[in-house]
């Protein structure tokens, strides 16, 4: 017999994916508003809800506390946060819309095919080009809410520049490679699993 407790729903890794799920709103409120300051304020709030992701991966499974909840509201609240952030950006020019649609596409293809594969009792683990595609899907969009270009630093009369909107579009399409690369992998992946299966 196992003894062993099975882990609460209510803890903090998922604590800190409901408060990523939570912030989502107040950072479409802030995109609203056009401004140098909104937009930096907006860029750090979506890093800290971006680095929670590791923080309460990295609790659930140091202290055990995973759960079927947080199995389904952590990958679930990473999508939201950086496909909601993107579709705001569109109408204020900041990223085509082409390339928010590739990502959605890719997105919601995946999370139908996972579907499917746990219907049929099929678990593909996550591989490097997922977590690379995440990665610079986050960077991506960071750069893009923060969007102006900030003086770095200034010697005598040579000044030293960073330019957020044109490294976000140089990231982001690192970013579609990713995704578009993950993408076909994690279909070819699930079709040769579902090959190797005997017919019932």
């Amino acid at each position: 017999m196992n003894n062993q407790k099975k882990p609460k729903n209510f803890n903090v890794p998922n604590t800190l994916t409901m408060f990523r799920i939570f912030i989502i709103p107040v950072i479409m409120v802030m995109l609203i508003h056009e401004g140098f300051w909104i937009n930096l304020f907006t860029g750090i709030l979506f890093l800290i809800a971006s680095l929670t992701d590791i923080v309460d991966g990295y609790i659930a499974r140091k202290y055990n506390l995973i759960t079927n909840l947080g199995k389904i509201l952590d990958p679930l609240a990473d999508k939201l946060l950086v496909l909601t952030a993107l579709i705001m950006l569109i109408p204020l020019g900041r990223v085509p819309a082409w390339m928010v649609a590739v990502i959605v596409l890719r997105e919601t293809g995946v999370t139908s095919l996972r579907a499917v594969a746990a219907a049929d009792g099929t678990v593909i683990a996550a591989s490097f080009l997922g977590k690379y595609k995440n990665m610079f899907q986050v960077i991506a969009t960071l750069f893009l809410i923060v969007h102006h270009t900030y003086q770095v630093i200034t010697i005598n009369d040579f000044t030293i520049s960073f330019d957020f909107h044109d490294a976000g579009i140089l990231v982001m399409w690192i970013a579609l490679v990713f995704t578009v690369w993950s993408g076909i992998d994690y279909f070819f992946k699930l079709y040769r699993l579902s090959d190797d299966k005997p017919m019932e």
